[in-house]
């Protein structure tokens, strides 16, 4: 069923959803002097429910931050409907599952993650009808905790120090325990073949007849990185695949392989990583997903990202582009940008932007977003005489 996704399906599928097809480079429109209002995105079919909506995801050109002479774009994947790329990854997980007889009516699943998995997962669930267990570590953000149990889910947070490895390990204990179906999302082939399936014929499809000269994009499980890479690598070898991931937490630098227990899944914490901000990228384990892409040999470069650049870029996305994104959406574009910097001219660059900022709020992201007025503020607010809130002041309504 997977495979039967085609670069011709998601150029249909961006039609159906208000996604402008891009015209042959033989249409293309001269350049014009000014900018063009923004076509309005309208839906011209209805859907069954919420799962159909995923993926054929916008890829965004990047203005003000792309260096002159390279041309750099950004594949939005908050355009998902529970707002991260993980919403592939659940789908493709349970309907696996469901088409393999493991998962069956009435049945629990259970994933261990750092939250957009576990939302994607909650999301499937609700609309598929199952209830749904999320493990997930105590450093990640609380509101992710929330959005879960809003869709129904029960969350158990596992201690600090048991890291990624711990909170695997909690979920494995309760399907052993209960019966339960364990999603594996660091294992399972679903995973990367989904995105061979959809991700990568969807780049395919907005870049046919169109220079590509970089993919970029950090790992968490490695299943965008591997479904999307096995596409490009053979449709378009030319294109130079880089892989990301946190100069904190440098497990493929190091060089060091992660044993595994015979599921796959990890025997213990990996001794290169350490504690990073970039959540949802780098757990303290190779995944297996991950390091089965190493195997096909399919990226180019690693460029390990720091955490106050990815904190910074996603900051620069959204106060220069009006881009709303996540940590790892920085991370991503802050290894663009560094690509982008030694790159030939001419040079296009293509990354993930992997989930909403949104997700982020009780993180490092906010920590110098203020809840009340500065003095700029406060200046604009007191020049003119009606409706003020000053700190030590009555209120001031109509004047």
């Amino acid at each position: 069923m997977l495979a039967s996704f085609t670069p011709a399906l998601a150029t249909q599928r961006a039609s159906l959803r208000g996604r402008a097809v891009k015209p042959s480079p033989s249409r293309v429109a001269p350049p014009r002097s000014r900018p063009r209002a923004a076509a309005l995105r309208t839906s011209a079919k209805l859907y069954e429910n919420i799962l159909e909506t995923i993926g054929s995801t916008p890829i965004i050109k990047i203005n003000k931050l792309a260096p002159e002479g390279v041309t750099m774009y950004a594949k939005a994947e908050f355009f998902n409907p529970c707002s991260s790329v993980k919403d592939r990854l659940a789908l493709a997980v349970i309907t696996d599952a469901e088409r393999r007889g493991v998962l069956k009516p009435g049945d629990t699943v259970v994933e261990a993650t750092s939250g957009n998995t576990g939302i994607a997962v909650a999301m499937v669930c609700a609309q598929r009808g199952y209830e749904c267990v999320i493990c997930m570590a105590e450093p990640f953000s609380v509101e992710r905790r929330k959005i879960m149990r809003m869709l129904g889910a029960k969350v158990i947070v596992t201690p600090k120090a048991g890291k990624g490895t711990g909170m695997v390990a909690k979920a494995e204990e309760l399907c052993e325990k209960h019966g339960w179906f364990l999603c594996s999302q660091f294992e399972n082939d679903a995973n990367p073949a989904f995105h061979a399936s959809t991700t990568g014929p969807e780049i395919l499809s907005d870049f046919a007849g169109k220079r590509l000269d970089y993919f970029v994009t950090g790992y968490g499980t490695g299943g965008t990185f591997q479904g999307v890479g096995r596409v490009l690598k053979a449709a378009r070898p030319d294109v130079n695949i880089v892989l990301l991931e946190p100069e904190a937490a440098g497990l493929i630098a190091s060089g060091t392989k992660t044993e595994r227990k015979p599921t796959g899944a990890p025997k213990g914490s990996h001794p290169a990583f350490t504690p990073h901000p970039i959540q949802g990228w780098t757990p303290d384990f190779i995944p297996k997903v991950l390091e089965d892409a190493q195997a096909m040999n399919l990226y180019d470069e690693l460029v390990p990202i720091t955490g106050p650049e990815s904190i910074e870029t996603a900051q620069k996305l959204a106060r220069m582009e009006g881009i709303f994104t996540g940590i790892s959406g920085g991370a991503s574009m802050a290894g663009a940008l560094k690509v982008a910097a030694n790159a030939p001219k001419g040079s296009v660059i293509l990354t993930m932007l992997p989930d909403t900022s949104e997700r982020y709020m009780s993180t490092p992201l906010y920590e110098n977003i203020a809840a009340d007025m500065d003095e700029a503020e406060l200046e604009i607010a007191k020049s003119t005489p009606s409706f003020q809130l000053l700190p030590g002041e009555e209120p001031v309504l109509q004047m």
